[in-house]
């Protein structure tokens, strides 16, 4: 579970980032003021996508696209779960953001820790997790 968390807080992060209901997201700022500053638009978006590649790159190398969806899955099933329950109500536009934001961010912050934890459970490291002497 430690190893989880901060991963699933950079993924958040990343996610959030990138686009989010608020005007401090990537695309809401280039949408708004990228064209004052073409270059620094151009610098920003590069490196989110750069960063979005090392993420999904990971993710499914680590748990592939079966698991990318069981994880989705779940998330869902969960909301599902709350919405029926009367906890969740999914009328604000803002909080179905949020909640499809916190869904991405755990798919990928899974796939990001899923090595660690495997080897936590069983033991055995990754083929890609053993050191070159």
């Amino acid at each position: 579970m430690t190893d989880l968390l901060p991963r699933w807080a950079i993924a958040f992060l990343l996610v959030a980032a990138t686009f989010n209901p608020t005007p401090y997201n990537y695309i809401s700022w280039s949408l708004h003021h990228g064209w004052n500053t073409l270059s620094v638009a151009v610098l920003a978006g590069l490196l989110l996508f750069a960063v979005w590649v090392v993420f999904l790159r990971a993710t499914l190398r680590s748990i592939g696209p079966f698991g990318m969806a069981l994880v989705a899955a779940i998330f869902a099933a969960a909301v599902w779960v709350l919405h029926d329950l009367g906890v969740l109500t999914l009328e604000n536009d803002a909080a179905t953001a949020w909640l499809g934001i916190l869904g991405l961010s755990l798919v990928l912050g899974t796939g990001l820790g899923w090595s660690h934890v495997r080897r936590r459970v069983s033991g055995q490291a990754d083929v890609d997790d053993v050191e070159d002497n």
